[in-house]
């Protein structure tokens, strides 16, 4: 089979961003075939209920790792969402032991207005956390949680309608 490269890169202009603004979960099957268009996803032929996770600090980030064995000829991604939130309360806490069983997909929404699937065929599993109360005054008092997945793409770029018709009107107020 030949593996053909069909295009270099030039150096972009300095104007995007780090930092992740939102997660968003949805329950494992929902989403239904995807239509896939040059790498974006246009559609889900499902009805899946997207929960918002607001993020607001630098703690939070996606990252995937490529991992391809000439000896096997195989190659996957391998991705990773680590996320941070701030506050404790007993909802929030009710709602991450259901994702610590389940087998969410996941979508993250960037600073710059981009939006990614993860898990998209296989979801994602949460394989590690922690409930942090911190020792001095300015330390976290709140949860991390660790996704991982692992597919035969990287994450796919989804067109935001996509994800925000979706979302539901459910949202914890830890503060309430």
């Amino acid at each position: 089979m030949a593996c053909l490269i069909t295009s270099g890169r030039k150096i972009p202009c300095k104007s995007a961003v780090g930092g992740i603004k939102n997660i968003f979960f949805a329950d494992f099957g929902t989403l239904g075939d995807a239509t896939i268009v040059a790498g974006e996803i246009t559609a889900f032929a499902g009805t899946p209920d997207w929960f918002q996770f607001d993020i607001k600090n630098s703690a939070t980030t996606l990252e995937t790792a490529i991992t391809s064995s000439r000896e096997n000829g195989t190659t996957f991604y391998d991705t990773t969402v680590s996320m941070t939130l701030t506050f404790q309360d007993k909802a929030t806490q009710e709602q991450l032991k259901l994702l610590a069983v389940a087998r969410p997909h996941v979508c993250v929404e960037d600073y710059n207005g981009n939006y990614f699937v993860v898990g998209l065929l296989n979801g994602g599993d949460v394989n590690g956390g922690t409930i942090a109360t911190g020792g001095a005054m300015g330390d976290l008092t709140g949860y991390t949680l660790t996704v991982n997945a692992q597919e035969v793409n990287p994450p796919f770029f989804v067109t935001p309608a996509v994800i925000t018709a979706d979302v539901s009107a459910v949202q914890i107020d830890p503060t309430a």
